[in-house]
């Protein structure tokens, strides 16, 4: 088995990087922390990694990715955020729901069709991330 502290790093195909870096800064308050050029860009909400290259974004209805997720701390806050997506008329994917173990969610798209579902997960939810930690030999 390979070690690891959990998936903190997503890269994603885009077709407008400059367009995908509005979306997850103004939807998710994402920044950027390294842009080599105008086809690549790396950003962060605090203990994870998403990359945006551009290239190919593939068809809305046959994406390979099924979804990418962010979780999100409280039910409050997620539903919250579900209101605010309403209110800027993102697209919903799917609409907000309880599901049987007892987390929700709801999903919305990004502009290149990629699902994103913003989740309560009651097992995860109430962890902390406290940033960079050094790996245990």
């Amino acid at each position: 088995m390979i070690k690891h502290r959990g998936l903190r790093h997503l890269a994603l195909n885009v077709e407008d990087v400059a367009r995908a870096l509005d979306f997850y800064g103004r939807v998710f308050g994402m920044r950027v922390v390294w842009q080599p050029d105008a086809d690549n860009a790396y950003l962060t909400s605090g203990g994870d990694n998403l990359a945006l290259h551009r290239g190919p974004a593939g068809d809305r209805s046959a994406q390979s990715l099924d979804h990418l997720g962010f979780v999100v701390a409280a039910i409050d806050e997620l539903e919250t955020g579900y209101k605010w997506a309403l209110e800027n008329r993102l697209e919903i994917a799917r609409p907000l729901r309880r599901h049987r173990d007892g987390s929700l969610s709801y999903y919305i798209r990004d502009p290149d069709g990629n699902v994103i579902q913003v989740l309560y997960e009651p097992s995860i939810s109430p962890l902390s991330f406290d940033g960079p930690q050094r790996a245990k030999s």
